[in-house]
């Protein structure tokens, strides 16, 4: 692949002028066997570059662990793929991506200690940084444009003005990271208009990030770096959605008209997203300026190729107007992959969460309640339990709820308490002392952007009832990242927190979509694989299921409900439900 340089008013590939018209995709929100599919459908769009942020969180789940690259994480396949595409990348190796995902893509150990100051010069947050850059830099240096791979560019950070960290001493350290460890490519960096100032670096390319108003914010980019490429970092073409929204969409025509603003003005581009996939599992991010709320498992973004990997009527719009500007492969437009429908997929087995966590988890005695992170866990639920003191009515007041909790007593639910709500108690009846208290809390996601980072899940503060401190706590971590252990009966009820589980029979494995109608919330996997989260409140009703997650014959749906459903049954169908739009 050719090199990419800068010059006083633009980029040069290989020394001749070069406009970058980039979309972004995560290949961690993709099943590995549809890289290829998706990178073709970018260069079929007239995309010359990708843009790929990388998950230090998935990548390292264990502090001072080894890497993790199988199947979804394979990064170096990827950017082959790429290359085989005759695409060029931006990638983003963070160590912070926000990208609506997981901590922004912060690893929960980092959590463990409770003073770290994230995204600074702490040394507590720079040494796991630069041990984590020690082993992903020399899986990257091969796929440099410079030693014939297609990584153009790379990075610093993300976003970085919007932090109000001001922390200059650790962005210059990133770039010494970078460069001692062989990234010789031109490094770049990306902020909104009005945070160019507090998160440019001197002698990085700036570029900036806007969904609209792009001469304005082009001129602003122009003040801030008076010489070199004019980009937009992120075209924002879509944007995401949090349960209990409507599905974010924006109107094809203005997105169109934005796009061909910024590439009659010479500027380069990177639509942000190309194609948004999936947060599969418990991966989804979550916001919090104020009031949290967690981000959906559909990560569609209402981006140019559907979360199944469909061109939409954006997709040929955008084809449109890039060939105004750019050679656009003189191929058709790729049609819509087939789809799976199969009604009435009973699930006739069932696992009580309650009864079997232990089978699930290990668990940890404790005088008070542990969180995740002191559990040495990122994701799913932690069941705490303990026994009350005496019989009678009281109230039940739980210090920091992180995210969303469930309460039994002797099994039997007597009710939730949500932060989202900014719930802290709930009255209930104790049938007699030693009664067993059992609080299910779920990590909905943690939080992505802006001063909430620092987002420990579980229960982080005291638990009383009455005013009287509990003690005494068994803590059993519930990371769900394999359910083996299981042990299923016959039954036909749904009442959760239960897994129920079914089979159905495919000829030819497709994509498809699971509508669970008449279910409440909870997880759901298809021959183990996470599809991710669903919830009644929407927007989204339905899971995307990739088509190579299925295979000839008998396949097996495994669902978690956490508190009911009407029926047991649940449907493949061909088409999404993400909710009304807005």
């Amino acid at each position: 692949m050719p090199e990419l340089s800068i010059n006083d008013d633009g980029f040069l590939l290989e020394g001749e002028p070069f406009r970058i018209i980039s979309g972004s995709l995560h290949y961690f929100r993709i099943h590995h066997d549809q890289w290829a599919d998706r990178l073709r459908k970018a260069r079929l769009m007239g995309l010359n570059t990708v843009d790929v942020y990388v998950p230090w969180n998935l990548h390292q789940p264990r502090r001072n662990g080894p890497l993790v690259l199988d199947d979804r994480l394979d990064l170096p396949r990827f950017l082959e793929l790429a290359a085989a595409e005759g695409l060029c990348v931006l990638l983003r190796p963070g160590p912070y991506i926000c990208a609506e995902w997981e901590a922004g893509g912060l690893p929960a150990w980092l959590l463990t200690d409770p003073d770290v100051r994230l995204r600074t010069s702490d040394p507590r947050y720079e040494k796991p940084v630069e041990q984590y850059f020690d082993q992903l830099l020399p899986l990257i240096r091969p796929h440099l444009a410079t030693r014939g791979g297609p990584v153009v560019a790379v990075q610093v950070e993300n976003e970085y003005g919007a932090s109000g960290l001001g922390d200059t001493v650790h962005l210059d350290h990133l770039v010494t990271l970078l460069r001692e460890r062989g990234v010789d490519v031109p490094l770049f960096t990306s902020d909104q208009a009005r945070d160019l100032a507090q998160g440019g670096i001197p002698g990085v390319l700036r570029t900036v990030n806007f969904g609209r108003g792009a001469t304005e914010h082009l001129r602003t980019l122009r003040e801030h770096q008076p010489e070199g490429p004019l980009m937009c970092g992120e075209f924002w073409a879509g944007w995401f959605d949090r349960w209990g929204g409507g599905h974010k969409t924006r109107r094809d025509s203005e997105v169109r008209d934005t796009l061909d603003e910024i590439l009659a003005s010479g500027a380069s581009v990177n639509i942000y997203m190309f194609h948004g996939g999936t947060n599969y599992g418990f991966t989804n991010g979550a916001n919090d300026k104020g009031h949290y709320r967690p981000t959906t498992t559909s990560y569609d973004y209402d981006a140019p190729l559907d979360e199944a990997g469909d061109p939409t009527d954006k997709y040929r719009l955008f084809r449109e107007t890039i060939a105004r500007y750019a050679a656009v492969p003189d191929e058709p437009v790729p049609s819509a992959g087939p789809k799976l429908s199969l009604s009435g997929i009973r699930l006739t087995e069932r696992a009580s969460l309650l009864d079997q966590a232990g089978r699930l988890g290990s668990l940890v005695h404790a005088d008070r309640t542990l969180t995740m992170e002191e559990l040495g866990q990122a994701f799913g639920f932690v069941l705490y339990e303990t026994v009350l003191p005496a019989a009678g009515d009281g109230v039940l007041s739980i210090g920091d709820v992180r995210d969303r909790a469930q309460v039994f007593v002797d099994g039997q639910p007597v009710g939730t308490l949500e932060r989202e709500n900014r719930e802290q108690a709930l009255s209930l009846r104790s049938p007699g002392a030693g009664a067993r208290l059992a609080i299910l809390v779920e990590n909905q996601g943690r939080v992505n952007y802006g001063a909430g980072l620092h987002d420990r899940k579980g229960i982080a503060g005291h638990v009383t009832f009455n005013e009287e401190h509990l003690s005494h706590w068994t803590c059993t971590p519930l990371p769900l990242d394999t359910l083996d252990a299981l042990s299923f009966s016959p039954s036909g009820a749904a009442a959760g927190p239960a897994f129920v589980r079914g089979t159905f029979e495919v000829d030819a494995p497709a994509d498809t979509f699971l509508h669970l109608p008449g279910w409440t919330k909870g997880n759901v996997w298809i021959n183990g694989f996470p599809l991710g989260r669903y919830w009644s409140r929407g927007p989204q009703q339905s899971l995307y299921v990739p088509g190579p997650v299925l295979r000839p014959g008998p396949n097996e749906v495994v669902v978690l409900e956490l508190h009911g459903a009407r029926a047991d049954v649940v449907h493949l169908r061909e088409r999404p439900d993400l909710g009304p739009a807005e």
